[in-house]
């Protein structure tokens, strides 16, 4: 017998550090067994790669939402998410109090708007003739389509609702509130949080279908030498920094990264005009297809984000490098299937004009 000599001459410290690296087998994923949604993400905490990360970030979302403290969750959200299907996913967290606050892109919400008003978006190709789409008057977002006569329509809309405010400056929390109540449709994430009470900031307001139809308001306003109202937008940074130091304990979820996700880590940087160290956002997590060594905020790591204060030294995070498509939906899904929304009291956020006079919980004093 071939007597198998020890080729290594670890010390008993060493050997000991091995041991505890290779305490964890990687275990194989039984779809026989895997019977929910819920069953698959928790399986995947025990695979590798993007699925490992996906389970990670699941498992910050459930501390987020069973934590004591009650952290105020924010949500940021940019791509083309309503194109793309992920409307009633969204509007769902906002129904079911998954989440308190949303930071978005103009163009996410100026899409729900579209729909609410009964449009559609419609299924297309990347391999499009886009000349001819042109000719159409047919809009692409990658393989998805959009009726452009329809968005002129919606655009007018938006200048007309405009015209009937009050001239004077309004938050993108304010107009959009306003906004939220003419729409009649229960499927609708801006009604939906109009009515919830959920707050909807758009820093880069201008930067939409919502700004072209407020230019085009703008522009009748002038003309007809009519006082108007505008969009003030510092006011927006200083009603959301109200939010995170009146409340202390935040959360943040990203979705894609742009200006949504630096918007909402800078409500914490700002804490320093009203006196207020956080400490940052005690947890936080991120879908997104965005790379960190090209140097962007989209891209940009949650570690770097503690450099800066903006997340917690101490935060629980995690991000998956997987398509909001796809990584979203199933995220959502689970804690709704895991029934992670039924304790969590709203928030009730009491407003009299820029001035946040009072958040607190549901139900409380």
């Amino acid at each position: 017998m071939v007597e198998i000599k020890e080729v290594t001459n670890l010390t008993p410290e060493e050997r000991k550090r091995k041991n505890e690296l290779l305490s964890k087998p990687i275990k194989a994923i039984n779809p026989l067994s895997t019977k929910t949604v819920s069953d698959l993400l928790h399986a995947y905490s025990d695979m590798s790669v993007q699925a490992r990360n996906m389970g990670k970030c699941l498992e910050v979302y459930e501390n987020m939402l069973t934590d004591a403290r009650r952290p105020v969750i924010f949500l940021g959200l940019a791509g083309p998410l309503i194109a793309g299907g992920l409307r009633e996913v969204i509007r769902s967290m906002v129904d079911l109090g998954l989440v308190d606050v949303i930071v978005s892109t103009g163009a996410i919400m100026y899409q729900d708007v579209y729909q609410a008003r009964g449009y559609n978006h419609y299924m297309g190709t990347p391999n499009s003739n886009d000349a001819e789409l042109r000719d159409l008057y047919i809009d692409r977002i990658y393989d998805t389509y959009v009726d452009e006569e329809k968005f002129i329509e919606t655009d007018t809309w938006i200048g007309d609702f405009a015209s009937s405010l009050e001239p004077r400056g309004y938050s993108s929390r304010e107009f959009m509130q306003l906004l939220g109540k003419q729409l009649n449709d229960e499927k609708s994430i801006v009604a939906t949080a109009a009515k919830k009470g959920v707050p909807i900031f758009i820093p880069a307001i201008n930067d939409s279908s919502i700004g072209i139809g407020l230019t085009s308001y703008y522009r009748w306003a002038k003309l007809n030498e009519k006082p108007r109202m505008y969009i003030d937008s510092i006011r927006d940074n200083y009603e959301l920094t109200q939010i995170v130091v009146k409340y202390r304990h935040t959360a943040a979820i990203y979705v894609a990264g742009g200006v949504p996700k630096n918007f909402i880590n800078d409500s914490v940087v700002m804490g320093y005009v009203f006196n207020v160290d956080t400490g940052g956002h005690l947890y936080a997590f991120q879908l997104t297809t965005d790379s960190p060594h090209w140097g962007g905020l989209s891209g940009s790591t949650l570690e770097e984000a503690t450099s800066w204060g903006k997340i917690s030294k101490k935060a629980t995070r995690a991000t998956a490098y997987v398509d909001p498509m796809v990584s979203l939906p199933l995220i959502v899904t689970s804690v709704i299937q895991d029934g992670l929304y039924k304790n969590r009291n709203r928030l009730e956020m009491l407003w009299k004009d820029d001035e946040l006079l009072s958040i607190k919980e549901a139900g409380q004093p």
